[in-house]
This record gives structure tokens, sequence and C-alpha cells, in this order.
């Protein structure tokens, strides 16, 4: 008797992070992907909590690539118990090397810095999600698969990876399932890369599959024509218009892909006369270490040429140590930081932030997707002042975006991805996303049919069977309610109160008027049981 597939979406639902689609099989379950949650401190923490499958019993994990949204959980999963594989092209498998003991650092940094605060505050120690012991326990479990070449995932299951135009080595997955299985063909879409992109060529895949995973970031956008030299002239105007004598131009850049095309166009623009020659400061060693895979793959690369003789710049200066980071505060003349996160939620960037932000002699340019709830959306929206770790900043700096080097295909580019890929016979999912953009998305799928496409919600589950999906009732509550995903929470709420507390006292003119004010909000918190009676001070004797 043949097993109907069960497909789980354990991330990516209505949100853009945390991608990890859960897909059991008469042989086992597999997951495609095993990402780490972005946004809000309320969506953050699933990252900590665990996984709401046995760890244990997955078989097997295929990897789309290697952005951490994507890839960033495997090491807690490794920890929890998987022994299985990992199944990556080889290019994304070079990237993993370099991304997970990085993320690894991230998490043991961090969590020791809140461990000092908490510790100052009387809270208990936090554990790091995972650390460079279990990267490095997950490395070991990679194997390399060429694209365009089927492979045994397990006996009824075979997959093969398609070029998806995101990033180095990114990969739509389709699979092939047999008996014991219900006989069916499905894809994953992964992230699609646009037209045009400047590293990666076109995306591909498969016609003619019964069930479809597709991205949906950017599915509401219609994005102006990006070509090669109108991408780089909107660079160049807004270096200039950020050129200050004693100023800065600070990119937040993801250091894989997005940290390289814009090394290869800066130095284009320079090499060719349209912008003077100034430094650039690669300040991230995770980019790094990237750009030298980059290197190594430039043949697989449109463009890699262009990438090789950008790197060969003696302006482009890369920072690896801390103190050289740090540094970067002093340096005079005009000059470029690319720096991680490319949402400003952690590395290097949020120092610079913190040392550039109220000065008006800086501009930051925003070049990617900007997830809500998280700092790089705070400033896109023109939020003033912000909290970056717990501290104040008054926004004077010049905050700009442009949408010329999105690693994601826009609405129409997804559409047609789509309309390639038919006829796609019992069903279409729509992920990683939000609700705006799939409702764009979907908008724009007027040859597919209502009851043939669905929307999940976190941890839904659907039964995958040849005469369409069948929704299963939950056995369990969702981690996340959806209205508590891919919004702002209460701690965006709580910082957001703070700053207009601190904004209202500094109004008072007097201390009189800011002691009234203070006994105001106190009394509106014991009103509510919410806040004891202050305590008198204690006076220590001499």
């Amino acid at each position: 008797m043949t097993q109907h597939p069960i497909l789980t979406f354990h991330g990516a639902a209505r949100a853009v992070t945390g991608s990890c689609f859960r897909l059991d099989l008469a042989g086992g379950a597999i997951l495609i992907d095993c990402g780490m949650f972005q946004g809000s401190k309320t969506e953050k923490t699933l990252n900590y909590r665990p996984f709401p499958f046995d760890a244990a019993a997955i078989r097997a994990v295929l990897l789309t690539h290697a952005h951490i949204d994507h890839s960033g959980l495997l090491p807690k999963l490794v920890r929890d118990g998987f022994t299985g594989l990992v199944h990556a092209t080889p290019a994304t498998a070079d990237l993993c090397a370099v991304m997970l003991p990085d993320s690894a650092h991230i998490q043991e940094s961090e969590v020791e810095m809140l461990n000092r605060r908490n510790r100052r505050r009387g809270d208990a120690d936090v554990t790091p999600i995972y650390d460079a012991r279990d990267a490095e326990a997950t490395l070991a479990l990679l194997r390399p698969q060429e694209m365009d070449g089927w492979f045994t995932v397990q006996p009824g299951c075979r997959a093969r990876f398609w070029n998806a135009g995101h990033l180095l080595g990114s990969a739509s997955v389709e699979l092939e399932l047999t008996a014991p299985n219900t006989p069916l063909r499905l894809l994953f879409s992964g992230d699609i890369g646009p037209d045009a992109k400047l590293l990666q060529s076109d995306p591909e895949g498969p016609s003619g599959v019964d069930y479809v995973i597709c991205e949906s970031t950017y599915g509401d956008v219609d994005r102006i024509e990006a070509s090669a030299e109108h991408r780089r002239a909107t660079l160049r105007d807004e270096v200039r218009a950020a050129w200050r004598d004693d100023g800065v131009l600070l990119i937040p850049t993801f250091a894989v892909e997005r940290a390289q095309e814009l090394i290869a166009d800066l130095s284009t623009l320079m090499l060719a006369g349209d912008l003077p020659f100034c430094p650039i400061h690669v300040d991230s060693p995770m980019a790094t270490r990237a750009t030298a895979l980059f290197r190594k793959h430039a043949r697989e690369l449109e463009n890699g040429a262009a990438l090789v003789d950008g790197l060969k710049s003696s302006h482009l200066h890369f920072t690896e140590t801390v103190e050289q980071s740090r540094a970067l505060a002093y340096a005079r003349g005009f000059h470029i930081i690319l720096a991680a996160s490319g949402m400003c939620e952690a590395g290097r960037i949020r120092h610079h932030l913190k040392n550039w932000l109220s000065r008006d002699a800086a501009t930051l340019l925003l070049v990617g997707y900007q997830a809500e709830a998280t700092l790089g959306r705070l400033l896109q929206d023109g939020v003033t002042p912000v909290r970056i770790q717990g501290e104040e900043f008054t926004v004077r700096a010049r905050i700009r975006s442009i949408d010329l080097y999105s690693g994601h295909a826009d609405g129409p580019e997804l559409a047609q991805w789509i309309t390639e890929r038919a006829p796609i016979r019992h069903g279409l999912f729509l992920v990683h996303g939000e609700e705006e953009a799939m409702s764009g998305l979907a908008a724009r799928l007027t040859d597919v049919p209502q009851d043939r496409l669905a929307v999940p919600s976190l941890d839904d589950s659907y039964t995958l069977t040849p005469d369409g999906f069948v929704k299963q009732a939950n056995a369990a509550p969702p981690r996340l309610p959806p209205e508590q995903v891919a919004r702002l929470d209460w701690h965006n709420d709580v910082s957001r109160l703070i700053l207009d507390i601190n904004a209202a006292l500094r109004e008072v003119p007097d201390e009189k008027g800011r002691a009234v004010l203070i006994r105001r909000l106190r009394r509106a918190l014991e009103e509510d049981g919410h806040m004891p009676p202050p305590r008198k001070p204690v006076r220590r004797r001499q």
C-alpha cells in the first residue's frame, strides 16, 4: 500500500525567514532547508525553542542554499540528534563551511554579551543556540551533489538540483517520489533570483510537476528595469550624493553575494572614472572568506572576471580583527564601509551605526530586503530615534534605499517562473513572503485555480495526493499564532515607548516638570497593578 506524503511548513510561512519544510514519507521524514528565524524578538525566540519534530528521526536534509535563514539551524538539528546526510551543491557546501562556524561564533558572542547584562539584572544565563563544535559536526554531514544530476535521498525518493539564480550554488529542489510513496513530482523553488543578476545566470527548473512550493518575497513588487548599466548608474549617483570630505557611506550587506556584487560594481565605476577612487572597507571576516570562495568558483559565475578584477584594486581593504574594525571609527576622508548584517540585526554594522547614525556626514544605503521588525526596516521607515543594544540614537544620517541588488525575483519574474513550470497538476504553495507579498503574487496567477493555491501558516500540514492537497487539522497549536508572525511585537512597542518617554522628558524645561511627568507615569503603572510603590532610598552610614 502506498503512502501519501505529508508536507509541513515549519518556517518561512507568511514570513521571509526560518525556511524549513518537513516531508513525511514512507521511508522516513526529510527536511528541505533548516533555517534561522530573524525579525522581531518574538520570532527569534523560535530559534531557542525545541524543534516541533524529533531531530533524530529526520533521515536527510536537502539544502537549497547557504543563507542563514535557510541553513542556520542545521547545527542545532545536529546537536539535537540528527545523523543523516545534508545534500547541497558543491558551492553551497563550500559556503556553509564558512557561514555555519561564523554563525556559531555570533551565537556564542551575543549570548556572552546578553548574559553579562542578565547577571547585572539578576536574570538567569542563556545558552547559545549552538556552538562551534555543533557547526563542525554539521559540516561532516554535508554531501555535495552536482546540478542537474539525480541522486537517491532514500528508498522511494530521489532528487536533483536546478540553478535558482539567487546565490553562488543556490538551487531549486526537484523530488521524484515512487512506491512505497504515492508517485509524485515536487519542486521546492528555494529563493529565485532576478533577471540580469550580476553574478548569476537566470533561474531554471522543470515543467510538468505535481506540486510547486514557491517563494514570494517580492510578489507584490514590480521592480524597475535592472540592467547592469542602470544598476551601476544608480549606485554611482548614490555614492556621489553621499560624498562628504569627512563622511562615510555605510552599506549593510549580506556577506555572501551582495558584498561581492558591490565590490565588483564599485571597482568598475572607479576604474572607468565614473567615481573618484576612495577606500572601500569590507568589514566582515565572513565576507573575506566568502570572497575567496567566489574567486575559487569564478568560472561558474556570470561576470566572474569583473569580480576578480575588482578584487585587485589597491583601494579595497578587508578587515579581520575587532581592533581593525574599531579603528575604522578614526578613518579620515570619505570612505565606504560594507559590513554585515544586511538587515542591521547583528554583526559589525551595528558598531558603525552607533558611531555614525547621529552625524549628518553619514549616509546609510540599504541595498536589500529589510524584514518587518528588523533595525534595517525601522531605519528604512524613517523611525527616529532608534535603540541599538539598549542605547538610544537620534538618526541624523541620510537613509537611502535602492532595490537593484536584491537576490530575489520580483512579482512579474516570479509569476513567469511559475508559468514556466506548467502544467502544475495538483497544487501551488506560496511561502517565504509577508502577507502583502503573497497576496500580490496570488493576484498575478490568474491561471491557477483557487482550490489549487494554498498559503500555509506556521506549522500547517497538508496531505499530498494525486487528486490534490488536503489540509490536516493541527495536532498541536502553532508555535506562534499568525498575528505574531512578521509583525512588530511588544519588544518593539516597549522600545518605542522608552524613546517617546525620553523625548517627552527632554521637552520639559525644568526638574520640577520632569518629576511631575515621572510621577504620572508611575501612578498609571501602579493603578494597573504592574509596579510596586517606589522604595525610599537607603541611607548608608559614612
